[in-house]
């Protein structure tokens, strides 16, 4: 690599650099909103009578993020739930 080829690179990498960061910024303010939104439904389903978890959701939720990002994507959809729903 020349020199010009490595500053051009980290130039590059900067900026991608950035772009991660601020794409992280918005997955971040998307799940404190999908916390919010989920607070909503455990609220609504619990004052209704019903139970705070619906364990038939939080399976096609799995099976969604599974399905669009592999087996890694049922690790990051059991995160999300228990960031949502809490512990179970």
């Amino acid at each position: 690599m020349t020199i010009t080829d490595a500053a051009e690179a980290t130039e590059l990498i900067a900026g991608a650099r950035e772009r991660i960061d601020a794409l992280d910024d918005r997955i971040i303010g998307l799940v404190q909103e999908r916390m919010a939104v989920s607070a909503v439904v455990q609220e609504t389903r619990i004052a209704s009578g019903g139970r705070r978890v619906n364990l038939s959701r939080e399976l096609e939720v799995l099976s969604h993020y599974r399905d669009a990002l592999g087996r890694p994507g049922t690790s990051l959809a059991m995160t999300l739930l228990e960031l949502c729903r809490g512990r179970i």
